[in-house]
């Protein structure tokens, strides 16, 4: 197959385009265009590969999407592009909007003008699969799962607009007829993520010695996947599962904040000491809540598990010891981002205008 992924350099579409080279016979074609969180040298080691191709470029730029379509033929499309970061959302929603939401229709739109002349089994074998958040459904109670079935109720500008993002995907295979697919995944970890989520900025706030903040009370709760399960959901989806259905993936790892931003202190606690003797622990700072904070994530994953034979792999804690080892073996790949792109400053916080 000729696979398509947009923001294959970011987090999630770097570990599948890294398994799509390394583990499979597809040719891969990575359409980004290298904002603020995308790492090229993430795929440093299939730069050169003959079944890779990188092409930079906006989707919501419709002549690139265009020509990169035309040029290259996919059998599947696969969209990863996406601003990501809640905080970020908070600060600048336009982004968000243009990325998310614009980037969307522009790519759905030259995909059905695509689709449309394809003939014969390029036609019966071609897919787009949309990836999206949980964060689609807003906040749950204490007990419960998000389903497939679940209503949507987004909370933050980034939810919002992954949402409108979902909305369309599913009205093109309705009104056209396009062969799409959508993915709502929990809260992904794991290597080579940009260290403004949680788990890196934590890793290495800590190994800075500097405070490692906590929102609130610490108590909200998130559904963790590996991010290397979660690049096996999204084949088995493409391989295996039903133009128009949705599918909820998660690793069936709910733990509340407070608890993973400790259970990181103690991996360093044990894995690089301190040299003072005190726990990492003590680095522990509580800040203001962020505005809209969603409570709890958890996503109910039986589809998947039943019509698709997929199930994470990964229990949580023997993958929160290999990413913080990784953050440790790769100094160099995470030092150079917290010095020229972003320096673990509190984002999303809301000010009066001037």
């Amino acid at each position: 197959m000729k696979i398509c992924v947009t923001g294959g350099t970011g987090f999630i579409g770097s570990a599948l385009v890294l398994q799509l080279v390394n583990k499979t016979e597809h040719f891969v074609v990575n359409i980004d265009s290298l904002t603020y969180a995308a790492r090229p040298e993430s795929l440093a080691s299939v730069s050169t590969h003959e079944r890779y191709h990188f092409e930079q470029g906006d989707i919501a730029d419709q002549e690139f999407v265009q020509r990169v379509i035309s040029t290259h033929r996919p059998d599947w499309i696969i969209n990863l592009a996406a601003e990501s970061h809640v905080d970020r959302s908070i600060d600048g929603p336009g982004g968000f909007v243009h990325t998310n939401i614009l980037g969307t229709f522009i790519l759905l739109e030259e995909a059905r003008n695509y689709f449309a002349n394809l003939t014969g089994e390029k036609r019966n074998r071609f897919r787009l699969l949309h990836v999206s958040t949980d964060e689609v459904f807003g906040s749950l109670g204490d007990k419960g799962l998000f389903t497939e079935d679940s209503p949507y109720d987004p909370s933050s500008p980034y939810s919002a607009t992954k949402a409108g993002a979902d909305h369309m995907v599913r009205s093109w295979f309705r009104t056209y007829g396009l062969p799409t697919l959508i993915s709502n995944c929990t809260n992904n970890y794991g290597p080579r993520q940009f260290p403004e989520k949680l788990i890196p900025l934590v890793i290495t706030n800590a190994l800075l010695k500097k405070p490692l903040p906590v929102y609130g009370d610490g108590q909200q709760v998130r559904d963790w996947l590996f991010v290397q399960d979660h690049a096996n959901a999204l084949m088995a989806i493409l391989e295996k599962g039903q133009p128009g259905r949705t599918y909820g993936i998660s690793g069936r790892c709910e733990r509340p904040n407070i608890d993973v931003v400790k259970g990181i202190c103690s991996i360093l606690d044990n894995r690089s000491p301190d040299k003072t003797g005190n726990s990492y622990n003590d680095l522990i700072t509580y800040v203001e809540d962020r505005p809209g904070h969603d409570r709890r994530y958890a996503i109910d994953p039986t589809r998947i598990n039943e019509e698709l034979a997929w199930a994470a792999e990964t229990p949580f804690e023997e993958g929160l010891e290999q990413t913080v080892e990784w953050y440790l073996e790769n100094v160099d790949w995470w030092e150079s981002i917290r010095q020229e792109k972003y320096d673990g400053a509190r984002l999303g916080t809301i000010t009066s205008p001037d």
